[in-house]
């Protein structure tokens, strides 16, 4: 089940609401971790015994951990519970496909394997859930005294499958008592948040996506720069619409319940330097980068920049491995690693030297070129695109781009960088931060019901359409 179907929309949501708001401040924590139960199992039933069963398993080794003096000895348990299982999942097929592709090579007999499925979310809750355990192990909080508190801590439906991933030290509190969030107020802030981000979704990231799926499926010689700088462009705006649409549109469900999630997304596309751009796109799993492996390997303070730059790659390749079971991830974790370090070395005081609008530039293009080999999984292809970004051979085409493609690829651009402008701050804040008297909340109310409908009808028109980050 994903936020943008009918079903969610229409169905799942209203039925949960509804049952979530009768019910007495005791038994609302049950009746959302039964909806999220009933979330993941709709996708994928035949996982939901087996992520129950390790969630299980995790929560008495991190109370042995808590209660025990050999802590450490459980928190390797731990970490090999929730790492094992995402390891075998994840990774066991890319292995066994390498392993196969050397023995072919040599000439030997490929291993005969069957291949593992995905279960769905599980980067995110298993990053989740190792944040719960270092936490309790590091004592920033202690442990939770209910088995089901620590289930809904994982499993809570609108950050389940594609985050924002929440660190047990800031939500503990409000898994026990958030009633004091739970305004009118913060709830119709949530209901705004999500409708944003169902549009975000809808409007933009899928009619986007609709041309670039084609352009990629083209033969490559129907490409020219044209062709194939409109291709990452766009992709560009449909992955961050998408993303931080959905990071959207789980804020504003967590508001609507009383939870407060972190933001994940800040304008990634108008920073400055690659460095900047991790502190702006997809936030809460930088911040897990740096607070659980990066800091622990010694983070700025080891005794020489080597180290330092060994740190950093680590940590991207790690990044870009974590987002998929592929090389060309390992490649996109590279290429920001490698630009991480180049800012340390020089490209930081490098770019002091020019304006605000061409380092932005500057580092949206690394931005893109990066995007090439996240988007496409053919190493060689990948490769192509960027020679003919980079040839500027604009040929004829046959290859037309509709009306509201190239509207939407406007919009897009727009929304990406009108924070440069000051009236994009001061649009940016009314709309995300400000503080809402009646005329407005009735302003709102009213756009957020024509949104809706007009996504609606979208969704009703185009089918099903899974998030990107999805197959993370």
């Amino acid at each position: 089940m994903v936020f943008s179907s009918i079903l969610f929309l229409y169905v799942f949501l209203p039925v949960f609401l509804l049952l979530y708001h009768i019910v007495g401040t005791k038994l609302k924590n049950y009746i959302l971790l039964a909806a999220s139960l009933i979330f993941y199992a709709w996708g994928a039933p035949k996982f939901i015994f087996f992520v129950v069963g390790s969630l299980v398993a995790n929560f008495y080794v991190v109370r042995q951990l808590y209660l025990q003096n050999n802590r450490k000895l459980f928190l390797i348990l731990s970490v090999i519970i929730n790492l094992g299982l995402l390891v075998y999942f994840k990774y066991a097929n890319f292995f066994v496909d390498n392993v196969n592709f050397i023995l072919e090579t040599l000439g030997m007999q490929a291993a005969n394997w069957t291949k593992v499925a995905l279960p769905i979310g599980i980067s995110f809750f298993t990053f989740q859930s190792l944040t719960y355990t270092i936490d309790v192990y590091r004592n920033v909080h202690k442990p939770l005294d209910k088995l089901t508190d620590y289930l809904l801590y994982i499993l809570m439906f609108p950050q389940l499958i594609a985050g924002p991933i929440v660190r047990f030290n800031t939500v503990a509190d409000d898994i026990t008592d958030r009633k004091a969030n739970e305004t009118i107020d913060n709830k119709l802030l949530g209901v705004y948040r999500f409708v944003i981000g169902l549009s975000k979704k809808i409007l933009i990231a899928n009619v986007l996506g609709e041309q670039v799926d084609a352009i990629y499926s083209m033969p490559l010689n129907h490409v020219d720069s044209g062709i194939a700088w409109i291709a990452i462009v766009a992709y560009s705006f449909q992955i961050y619409f998408d993303f931080s649409g959905y990071s959207d549109m789980a804020i504003g469900l967590g508001k609507i319940v009383g939870f407060k999630f972190p933001e994940n997304f800040d304008n990634p596309y108008t920073s400055q330097n690659i460095t900047e751009f991790w502190r702006r796109w997809h936030i809460t799993l930088g911040q897990f980068m740096k607070y659980y492996l990066y800091i622990p390997l010694g983070g700025n303070r080891v005794s020489t920049r080597q180290r330092l730059y060994f740190n950093l790659g680590l940590v991207f390749l790690l990044s870009g491995l974590w987002h998929g079971a592929s090389w060309n991830f390992v490649i996109w974790g590279a290429w920001h690693g490698l630009f991480l370090i180049l800012d340390r070395v020089f490209l930081v005081k490098l770019f002091a030297r020019i304006g605000k609008i061409p380092r932005v530039f500057i580092t949206y293009i690394i931005v893109l070129v990066g995007w090439v080999f996240f988007r496409i999984e053919n190493f060689n292809q990948a490769i192509f695109y960027i020679k003919k970004m980079f040839s500027f051979q604009f040929e004829k085409t046959t290859h037309i781009f509709d009306t509201e493609f190239l509207f939407m690829l406007i919009i897009g651009f727009i929304f990406s960088f009108i924070t440069l402008l000051k009236f994009g701050r001061w649009f940016e804040k009314r709309t995300f931060y400000s503080e809402l008297k009646l005329k407005g909340h009735l302003l709102y109310i009213l756009l957020s019901i024509l949104f809706l409908l007009i996504c609606s009808g979208y969704i009703t028109a185009t089918g099903f359409n899974p998030f990107i980050y999805f197959r993370f």
